[in-house]
């Protein structure tokens, strides 16, 4: 569903991704473990199209979007939930999930949205900013959700969020790969978390990715090893 070759991407003239390769399959989680400074959401917004790639090659399904803006991505199938959540404070839960129905043929948002975030549709009327970080992040996912999407690349989605809510965080994003199939790709330094959803997980390191396994074949004290500082 996702394929990425030899990914180089660059700030300037420091360049922060080498060579980056790998597939995800239809109906597959994949977690990218690493540190911060590791390059995980240089990858995710090149993935995106946020930074461009020096080189390399990015398809969804058959389509090459290497060289598609954002938006187009959207439209092919790509959906992406950013480091931070990046929800509209002033806009109430409502409206927010809206802004990701902005080019569906129909406006309203589907019943499985709030059937899988239950919390969300009691809080459909309340602003964004007053929710809790685990909230927001939930909403996030729900306002990437609503655009269909084939691929869903999600950046630190447990970041300052507490245990709890990861949890509910990590049955959702199972529950929504058994409903529909996508694949799912996670940035993520919480290996409990990445072993609660993920099929394979990578490390990345100074912009390479170093490792891979299957969450089966995991050793967690190598990856543990990788995320300490």
């Amino acid at each position: 569903m996702l394929r990425v070759t030899d990914i180089h991407t660059a700030y300037g003239q420091s360049e922060a991704l080498h060579g980056i390769s790998f597939d995800a399959m239809p109906n597959e989680t994949i977690a990218i473990m690493g540190r911060n400074g590791m390059g995980k959401t240089t990858l995710f917004k090149t993935l995106m199209g946020v930074l461009p790639s020096k080189s390399g090659r990015i398809t969804i399904g058959e389509n090459d979007i290497t060289k598609d803006e954002s938006f187009r991505r959207v439209a092919k199938g790509l959906a992406y939930v950013p480091q931070g959540r990046m929800i509209f404070p002033t806009l109430t839960v409502e409206e927010n999930i809206q802004t990701g129905l902005e080019n569906a043929k129909v406006r309203s948002i589907p019943d499985e949205i709030y059937s899988l975030f239950p919390v969300l549709f009691d809080m459909k009327r309340r602003k964004g900013g007053n929710l809790s970080g685990g909230q927001q992040q939930q909403l996030a996912i729900a306002r990437a959700l609503v655009t269909n999407p084939k691929v869903l690349l999600l950046d630190e989605p447990t970041e300052g969020i507490q245990p709890s809510i990861i949890k509910d965080i990590a049955r959702a994003l199972n529950e929504i790969r058994r409903m529909k199939g996508i694949t799912i790709i996670v940035s993520e330094q919480v290996l409990s978390f990445a072993m609660d959803v993920a099929d394979r997980l990578f490390v990345i390191e100074g912009g390479r990715l170093v490792h891979e396994t299957s969450r089966a074949d995991t050793d967690v004290s190598r990856i543990k090893q990788y995320l300490s500082v």
